[in-house]
């Protein structure tokens, strides 16, 4: 009997080793934390979104980083194989708006018990607190891992699956990238993603918590658009969040960031001339009404204030004294109120690392390393990254169960 080597509990460390094990294999699981799955705990506000489940081609698209290098993994471990998975551990299943599928009970806890549960049955050996601290490499293959408490662990094929840097108290810290490294791997640069904007407009602070619907967000970095959706955001004291801007965040370049727009477009279901023409009949509704007053027919009252300042007029200007220049300044921050982005983050709160090892140095199919031969490499440290939704987990059961059926092959040979 061959010895896969997994480190990392997590949700792709776990696929890894039911699959290994699954093939007759001795699967050793190398967790650093307490307990296994401890990130599935946070996802979905606790509830954990474990997949999605709407078709293939919508899954793809969701796919922000690199999604033609999940096609096969996608293909051999889907959302529907998850879903039973899951299930058949004993916790029943639900699919919410978005198609985003949660237990039924509303608790991760039931999720992890239930990996945790396939991996007793099939056997898996579990070595809680116990860090990865170096790969024991001979003639371009891992020999063994060497732990953080001097303790080397042999084995035939290794599986690195020791997640991002997002949420680092649930063990995400990096462990997996130096690792990456150490034996010849490109990291590409790493962020956070599905995070927060923070940008470098004080005024944001007079509407923090303000909550917006039907709202149309776009993105560009040095000129060239990057992101354009429309739907639901809110105000934070320091920028923007909530569904749009953490989506926008995706796709936000951390090399860009000082070149980086965005552009809130309030009324997106009217063009320039629809607006103009709203604008004229809220001013001659009531010409002696002040403009703080015609604007709360446009914006919530505490954008009022803040959106006349940005176009230069006064609150208590009467609206028969708003000007057709100052009307025409009002039209631009109702249709294209300009932010500019300092910052994305911080990566202790964002939901996902963009970036990681480069996948054209892993093969799609197995999840093996190109550079070392025993080597596979699945989860959140491959340079993959989705939008909320279900996805980033899909990502990392996928390519786990990819990772995991490949290792007990070659470890077979």
């Amino acid at each position: 009997m061959s010895k896969v080597i997994v480190i990392g509990g997590g949700a792709a460390g776990m696929m890894a080793a039911l699959k290994a094990a699954e093939n007759g294999h001795d699967v050793t699981l190398l967790e650093k934390n307490e307990k296994l799955g401890k990130k599935l705990f946070i996802t979905g506000k606790g509830r954990c979104n474990v997949t999605n489940a709407s078709d293939m081609e919508t899954i793809m698209s969701q796919i922000v980083t690199n999604p033609r290098f999940l096609y096969s993994a996608f293909s051999d471990c889907s959302n529907t194989d998850v879903m039973e998975l899951i299930e058949n551990g004993g916790c029943p299943l639900k699919i919410e708006r978005g198609q985003r599928v949660f237990p039924q009970s509303d608790r991760a806890h039931d999720v992890a018990d239930a990996l945790v549960a396939a991996l007793a049955e099939r056997g898996v050996e579990v070595l809680y607190k116990t860090r990865a601290k170096s790969l024991v490499e001979k003639q371009g293959r891992i020999a063994a891992v060497q732990c953080e408490h001097g303790r080397t662990i042999s084995g035939d094929a290794f599986i690195l699956a020791s997640g991002g840097l997002s949420y680092p108290l649930t063990g995400s810290t990096g462990d997996g990238y130096a690792l990456a490294r150490q034996v010849g791997h490109t990291v590409t640069p790493l962020q956070p993603s599905l995070a927060p904007i923070q940008v470098e407009q004080a005024w944001v602070q007079k509407v923090a918590g303000l909550s917006l619907k039907n709202v149309c967000l776009r993105a560009t970095a040095a000129g060239k658009q990057v992101f354009c959706e429309q739907g639901e955001m809110l105000f934070t004291h320091t920028g923007v969040s909530g569904p749009l801007a953490l989506s926008a965040s995706a796709h936000l370049e951390k090399q860009a960031w000082p070149q980086t727009k965005l552009f809130i477009d309030w009324k997106p279901a009217l063009d320039e001339g629809q607006l103009k023409q709203r604008l004229i009949r809220e001013m001659q509704f009531a010409p002696n009404r002040e403009a703080k007053t015609m604007m709360l027919q446009l914006v919530p009252k505490s954008m009022a204030e803040v959106m006349l300042s940005l176009a230069g007029i006064p609150a208590h200007l009467p609206c028969h004294d708003i000007t057709k220049q100052k009307r025409a300044m009002l039209m631009a921050q109702l249709k294209r109120m300009e932010l500019t982005v300092r910052d994305v983050g911080p990566m202790e709160g964002a939901i996902v690392t963009k970036g990681g090892i480069q996948t054209k140095e892993i093969d799609p199919k197995t999840m093996r390393s190109k550079r070392i031969q025993n080597l596979y490499v699945a989860g959140e440290v491959l340079d993959l990254d989705a939008y909320t939704g279900g996805y980033n987990l899909q990502i990392a059961f996928s390519t786990g169960a990819a990772a995991g059926t490949a290792a007990a092959q070659s470890a077979n040979q």
